[in-house]
Protein backbone atom coordinates (compact mmCIF):
# COMPACT_ATOMS: atom_id res chain seq x y z
CA UNK A 1 0.00 0.00 0.00
CA UNK A 2 1.08 3.72 -1.01
CA UNK A 3 0.64 5.95 1.77
CA UNK A 4 0.10 9.64 1.47
CA UNK A 5 3.48 10.49 3.07
CA UNK A 6 5.09 8.26 -0.31
CA UNK A 7 2.70 10.68 -3.14
CA UNK A 8 3.59 13.47 -1.79
CA UNK A 9 7.24 12.98 -2.35
CA UNK A 10 5.83 12.99 -6.15
CA UNK A 11 4.00 16.48 -5.49
CA UNK A 12 5.72 19.70 -7.15
CA UNK A 13 6.47 22.56 -4.71
CA UNK A 14 5.47 20.58 -1.54
CA UNK A 15 8.03 21.37 0.99
CA UNK A 16 8.00 25.11 -0.04
CA UNK A 17 4.06 25.30 0.10
CA UNK A 18 3.79 23.49 3.85
CA UNK A 19 6.77 25.63 4.96
CA UNK A 20 4.01 28.88 3.61
CA UNK A 21 1.35 27.22 5.65
CA UNK A 22 3.04 27.02 9.09
CA UNK A 23 4.44 30.36 8.03
CA UNK A 24 1.09 32.02 8.12
CA UNK A 25 -0.23 29.57 10.83
CA UNK A 26 2.78 31.48 12.96
CA UNK A 27 1.66 34.91 11.90
CA UNK A 28 -1.47 34.26 13.42
CA UNK A 29 -0.59 32.48 16.34
CA UNK A 30 3.24 32.92 16.84
CA UNK A 31 3.09 31.42 20.29
CA UNK A 32 2.34 28.27 19.00
CA UNK A 33 4.48 25.34 17.97
CA UNK A 34 2.60 24.24 14.59
CA UNK A 35 3.10 21.12 12.64
CA UNK A 36 1.67 19.76 9.70
CA UNK A 37 0.61 15.58 9.58
CA UNK A 38 -0.35 12.88 7.23
CA UNK A 39 -3.03 10.56 8.93
CA UNK A 40 -3.85 6.54 7.35
CA UNK A 41 -5.61 4.11 9.13
CA UNK A 42 -3.01 3.57 11.74
CA UNK A 43 -0.22 6.21 11.49
CA UNK A 44 0.25 9.97 11.99
CA UNK A 45 3.82 11.18 10.34
CA UNK A 46 4.53 14.64 10.98
CA UNK A 47 5.79 16.15 7.76
CA UNK A 48 6.59 19.13 8.58
CA UNK A 49 7.39 21.45 11.82
CA UNK A 50 6.88 25.60 12.30
CA UNK A 51 10.60 25.41 14.31
CA UNK A 52 12.98 22.77 15.58
CA UNK A 53 13.85 24.47 18.40
CA UNK A 54 11.44 23.52 21.15
CA UNK A 55 10.62 21.44 24.44
CA UNK A 56 8.10 19.64 22.77
CA UNK A 57 9.05 16.48 21.82
CA UNK A 58 7.78 16.46 18.44
CA UNK A 59 10.25 15.80 15.31
CA UNK A 60 9.56 15.85 11.72
CA UNK A 61 9.56 12.46 10.10
CA UNK A 62 8.24 10.63 13.46
CA UNK A 63 5.90 8.59 12.66
CA UNK A 64 3.18 7.47 15.88
CA UNK A 65 0.46 5.30 16.38
CA UNK A 66 -2.99 7.30 15.71
CA UNK A 67 -4.46 5.65 18.63
CA UNK A 68 -1.93 7.34 20.51
CA UNK A 69 -2.67 10.31 18.95
CA UNK A 70 -4.60 13.23 19.75
CA UNK A 71 -5.39 13.78 16.39
CA UNK A 72 -7.12 11.01 16.35
CA UNK A 73 -9.92 12.44 17.86
CA UNK A 74 -10.62 15.09 15.24
CA UNK A 75 -14.26 14.74 13.50
CA UNK A 76 -12.74 14.46 10.23
CA UNK A 77 -16.76 14.13 8.49
CA UNK A 78 -17.91 17.45 10.53
CA UNK A 79 -14.41 19.24 9.52
CA UNK A 80 -14.40 20.51 12.96
CA UNK A 81 -11.16 21.81 15.23
CA UNK A 82 -9.89 19.82 18.23
CA UNK A 83 -9.52 22.55 21.23
CA UNK A 84 -7.89 21.81 23.86
CA UNK A 85 -6.53 24.96 26.04
CA UNK A 86 -5.37 23.15 28.90
CA UNK A 87 -5.22 19.37 28.56
CA UNK A 88 -4.22 19.00 32.05
CA UNK A 89 -8.03 19.99 33.17
CA UNK A 90 -9.74 17.74 30.21
CA UNK A 91 -11.02 14.62 32.17
CA UNK A 92 -11.47 12.97 28.52
CA UNK A 93 -7.69 12.73 28.35
CA UNK A 94 -7.14 10.80 31.35
CA UNK A 95 -5.50 7.99 29.55
CA UNK A 96 -3.26 10.64 27.50
CA UNK A 97 -1.72 12.87 30.22
CA UNK A 98 1.09 10.69 31.68
CA UNK A 99 2.34 10.73 27.69
CA UNK A 100 1.34 14.01 27.32
CA UNK A 101 3.71 15.29 30.19
CA UNK A 102 6.01 12.99 28.73
CA UNK A 103 6.00 15.08 25.27
CA UNK A 104 5.43 18.26 27.47
CA UNK A 105 2.02 19.29 25.52
CA UNK A 106 0.06 21.49 27.37
CA UNK A 107 -2.06 22.98 25.13
CA UNK A 108 -3.57 21.17 21.35
CA UNK A 109 -5.72 22.77 18.84
CA UNK A 110 -6.05 20.11 15.86
CA UNK A 111 -7.54 21.39 12.51
CA UNK A 112 -8.76 18.61 9.78
CA UNK A 113 -7.16 18.57 6.27
CA UNK A 114 -8.66 16.53 3.73
CA UNK A 115 -9.07 16.17 -0.40
CA UNK A 116 -11.82 17.68 -1.53
CA UNK A 117 -13.85 14.17 -2.11
CA UNK A 118 -13.60 14.36 2.05
CA UNK A 119 -11.12 11.22 2.25
CA UNK A 120 -8.71 12.13 5.20
CA UNK A 121 -5.28 13.96 4.53
CA UNK A 122 -3.73 14.61 8.04
CA UNK A 123 -3.86 17.87 10.31
CA UNK A 124 -2.59 21.27 11.16
CA UNK A 125 -1.78 21.70 14.76
CA UNK A 126 -1.00 23.83 17.73
CA UNK A 127 0.52 22.77 20.39
CA UNK A 128 2.73 24.52 23.00
CA UNK A 129 3.68 23.82 26.30
CA UNK A 130 2.15 25.92 28.86
CA UNK A 131 -2.17 26.80 28.98
CA UNK A 132 -3.62 28.45 25.61
CA UNK A 133 -5.94 30.49 24.15
CA UNK A 134 -7.49 29.91 21.21
CA UNK A 135 -9.94 32.66 20.03
CA UNK A 136 -12.47 32.19 16.90
CA UNK A 137 -11.14 34.72 14.85
CA UNK A 138 -7.86 33.04 14.69
CA UNK A 139 -9.56 29.57 14.36
CA UNK A 140 -11.23 30.79 11.77
CA UNK A 141 -7.88 32.40 9.38
CA UNK A 142 -6.44 28.53 10.17
CA UNK A 143 -9.07 26.98 8.78
CA UNK A 144 -8.72 29.17 5.86
CA UNK A 145 -5.33 28.45 4.88
CA UNK A 146 -6.10 24.62 5.44
CA UNK A 147 -8.52 24.93 2.75
CA UNK A 148 -6.79 26.87 0.13
CA UNK A 149 -4.03 24.32 1.05
CA UNK A 150 -6.25 21.38 0.28
CA UNK A 151 -7.30 22.97 -3.63
CA UNK A 152 -3.41 22.90 -3.83
CA UNK A 153 -3.29 18.63 -3.04
CA UNK A 154 -6.35 18.44 -4.92
CA UNK A 155 -4.79 19.75 -8.05
CA UNK A 156 -1.81 17.44 -7.26
CA UNK A 157 -3.57 14.02 -6.93
CA UNK A 158 -5.60 14.95 -10.00
CA UNK A 159 -2.17 14.59 -12.30
CA UNK A 160 -1.84 11.06 -10.82
CA UNK A 161 -5.12 9.68 -10.63
CA UNK A 162 -7.71 8.10 -12.81
CA UNK A 163 -10.17 10.16 -13.29
CA UNK A 164 -13.37 7.30 -13.28
CA UNK A 165 -11.36 4.98 -10.57
CA UNK A 166 -9.38 6.78 -8.62
CA UNK A 167 -6.49 4.65 -9.02
CA UNK A 168 -2.79 5.77 -10.14
CA UNK A 169 -2.69 6.56 -13.56
CA UNK A 170 0.30 6.11 -15.96
CA UNK A 171 2.39 9.70 -15.22
CA UNK A 172 1.97 8.11 -11.70
CA UNK A 173 3.83 5.04 -12.79
CA UNK A 174 6.08 6.49 -15.09
CA UNK A 175 7.15 9.19 -12.09
CA UNK A 176 7.73 6.12 -9.72
CA UNK A 177 9.78 4.43 -11.98
CA UNK A 178 11.80 7.60 -12.54
CA UNK A 179 12.72 7.73 -8.49
CA UNK A 180 12.41 3.87 -7.18
CA UNK A 181 13.52 1.45 -10.44
CA UNK A 182 16.50 0.52 -8.63
CA UNK A 183 14.92 -0.95 -5.45
CA UNK A 184 13.45 -3.91 -8.45
CA UNK A 185 10.20 -5.77 -8.09
CA UNK A 186 7.28 -7.62 -9.74
CA UNK A 187 4.22 -6.33 -12.02
CA UNK A 188 1.22 -7.74 -12.56
CA UNK A 189 -0.30 -6.55 -16.47
CA UNK A 190 -4.02 -7.38 -15.83
CA UNK A 191 -6.76 -7.06 -18.96
CA UNK A 192 -11.01 -8.56 -18.20
CA UNK A 193 -12.09 -11.20 -19.56
CA UNK A 194 -15.39 -10.28 -21.19
CA UNK A 195 -15.34 -6.66 -20.57
CA UNK A 196 -16.21 -5.84 -24.09
CA UNK A 197 -19.43 -7.69 -23.51
CA UNK A 198 -20.49 -5.49 -21.17
CA UNK A 199 -20.45 -2.76 -22.89
CA UNK A 200 -22.16 -3.88 -26.03
CA UNK A 201 -25.17 -5.71 -23.52
CA UNK A 202 -25.51 -3.41 -20.59
CA UNK A 203 -24.04 -0.31 -21.98
CA UNK A 204 -20.96 1.95 -21.34
CA UNK A 205 -22.36 3.42 -18.13
CA UNK A 206 -22.57 -0.42 -16.79
CA UNK A 207 -18.85 -0.37 -18.06
CA UNK A 208 -18.23 1.82 -16.18
CA UNK A 209 -19.16 1.01 -12.80
CA UNK A 210 -17.85 -2.69 -13.53
CA UNK A 211 -14.52 -0.84 -13.66
CA UNK A 212 -15.08 1.10 -10.35
CA UNK A 213 -15.74 -2.17 -8.68
CA UNK A 214 -12.54 -3.42 -9.96
CA UNK A 215 -10.56 -0.85 -8.80
CA UNK A 216 -12.16 -0.87 -5.51
CA UNK A 217 -11.30 -4.95 -5.52
CA UNK A 218 -7.22 -4.19 -6.44
CA UNK A 219 -7.62 -1.38 -4.08
CA UNK A 220 -8.41 -3.56 -1.16
CA UNK A 221 -6.17 -6.16 -2.87
CA UNK A 222 -2.75 -3.78 -2.25
CA UNK A 223 -3.69 -2.18 0.90
CA UNK A 224 -3.11 -5.72 2.25
CA UNK A 225 0.72 -5.37 1.11
CA UNK A 226 2.91 -3.18 2.40
CA UNK A 227 4.60 -1.99 -0.72
CA UNK A 228 2.32 -2.33 -3.47
CA UNK A 229 0.25 0.04 -5.11
CA UNK A 230 -2.64 -0.31 -8.48
CA UNK A 231 -2.28 1.78 -11.54
CA UNK A 232 -5.56 2.04 -14.64
CA UNK A 233 -3.37 1.77 -17.37
CA UNK A 234 -6.57 2.68 -19.75
CA UNK A 235 -9.48 1.05 -20.76
CA UNK A 236 -9.78 -2.60 -18.65
CA UNK A 237 -5.83 -2.64 -18.66
CA UNK A 238 -4.46 -2.54 -15.07
CA UNK A 239 -1.31 -2.79 -13.03
CA UNK A 240 -0.35 -3.70 -9.89
CA UNK A 241 3.21 -2.88 -8.81
CA UNK A 242 5.31 -4.96 -6.16
CA UNK A 243 8.31 -4.19 -4.24
CA UNK A 244 8.58 -6.52 -1.87
CA UNK A 245 7.85 -10.10 -3.53
CA UNK A 246 11.38 -12.18 -3.99
CA UNK A 247 10.23 -15.80 -4.89
CA UNK A 248 7.98 -16.83 -7.71
CA UNK A 249 6.16 -19.09 -4.97
CA UNK A 250 4.32 -15.85 -3.40
CA UNK A 251 4.35 -14.20 -6.82
CA UNK A 252 2.11 -17.28 -8.04
CA UNK A 253 -0.17 -17.11 -4.82
CA UNK A 254 -0.95 -13.69 -5.30
CA UNK A 255 -2.11 -14.08 -8.82
CA UNK A 256 -3.77 -17.06 -7.79
CA UNK A 257 -5.36 -14.74 -5.22
CA UNK A 258 -6.14 -11.45 -7.38
CA UNK A 259 -7.69 -14.11 -10.19
CA UNK A 260 -10.30 -15.29 -7.27
CA UNK A 261 -10.99 -11.79 -6.15
CA UNK A 262 -11.66 -10.71 -10.10
CA UNK A 263 -13.91 -13.46 -11.05
CA UNK A 264 -16.82 -13.39 -8.58
CA UNK A 265 -19.71 -11.14 -9.62
CA UNK A 266 -23.12 -11.68 -9.02
CA UNK A 267 -24.39 -9.97 -11.70
CA UNK A 268 -25.81 -11.49 -14.97
CA UNK A 269 -22.44 -11.07 -17.34
CA UNK A 270 -19.36 -13.12 -17.09
CA UNK A 271 -16.40 -11.34 -15.92
CA UNK A 272 -12.74 -13.02 -14.99
CA UNK A 273 -9.26 -11.36 -15.63
CA UNK A 274 -6.09 -12.62 -17.41
CA UNK A 275 -2.10 -11.34 -15.62
CA UNK A 276 1.25 -11.05 -17.20
CA UNK A 277 3.87 -10.75 -14.52
CA UNK A 278 6.79 -9.76 -15.25
CA UNK A 279 9.92 -9.37 -12.57
CA UNK A 280 13.03 -6.49 -12.76
CA UNK A 281 16.29 -6.70 -10.56
CA UNK A 282 17.82 -3.39 -8.79
CA UNK A 283 19.33 -1.96 -12.19
CA UNK A 284 20.01 1.10 -13.29
CA UNK A 285 18.79 0.58 -17.01
CA UNK A 286 15.69 -0.59 -16.18
CA UNK A 287 13.01 0.53 -19.03
CA UNK A 288 9.24 0.95 -17.97
CA UNK A 289 7.64 0.65 -21.91
CA UNK A 290 10.25 -2.16 -22.30
CA UNK A 291 9.15 -4.15 -18.85
CA UNK A 292 5.09 -3.50 -19.98
CA UNK A 293 5.87 -4.78 -23.19
CA UNK A 294 7.24 -7.97 -21.31
CA UNK A 295 4.17 -7.77 -19.35
CA UNK A 296 1.60 -7.24 -22.24
CA UNK A 297 3.62 -10.61 -23.63
CA UNK A 298 3.12 -12.56 -21.34
CA UNK A 299 -0.61 -11.11 -20.97
CA UNK A 300 -1.44 -12.48 -24.43
CA UNK A 301 0.09 -15.69 -23.68
CA UNK A 302 -2.46 -16.11 -20.47
CA UNK A 303 -5.14 -15.05 -22.83
CA UNK A 304 -4.58 -17.34 -25.88
CA UNK A 305 -4.47 -20.22 -22.90
CA UNK A 306 -7.90 -19.65 -22.41
CA UNK A 307 -8.18 -16.74 -20.32
CA UNK A 308 -8.79 -16.89 -15.95
CA UNK A 309 -5.21 -17.54 -15.78
CA UNK A 310 -1.63 -15.69 -15.33
CA UNK A 311 1.36 -16.22 -17.20
CA UNK A 312 5.64 -15.25 -16.78
CA UNK A 313 7.50 -13.35 -19.56
CA UNK A 314 9.60 -15.59 -20.69
CA UNK A 315 12.71 -13.88 -22.44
Amino acid sequence: MVTIYQELQMYKNFDELASDVLDLAKEILPDQLFFLSSVSDTQQVILKLSNEDTSILVAEGMVVNLNDTLCNRIDFEKKQPLIYEDTMKESSLADFKNALEEANVRSYLGIPISFMNGEKFGTLCAINDEVSHFDNKSIHLLQRIVRMFSYYLDLERFAYRDSLTDLYNRRYLSTFFEDHHKTGGVIFFLDLDGFKKVNDVHGHDEGDLVLKEVAWRLRKFVNEHRNAFAVRLGGDEFIIHFSDISSKEEMTKQAERLLDSLSAWDADYQLSASIGIVTYPIDDTINLNMLLKHADHALYRAKTAGKNTYKFFDS
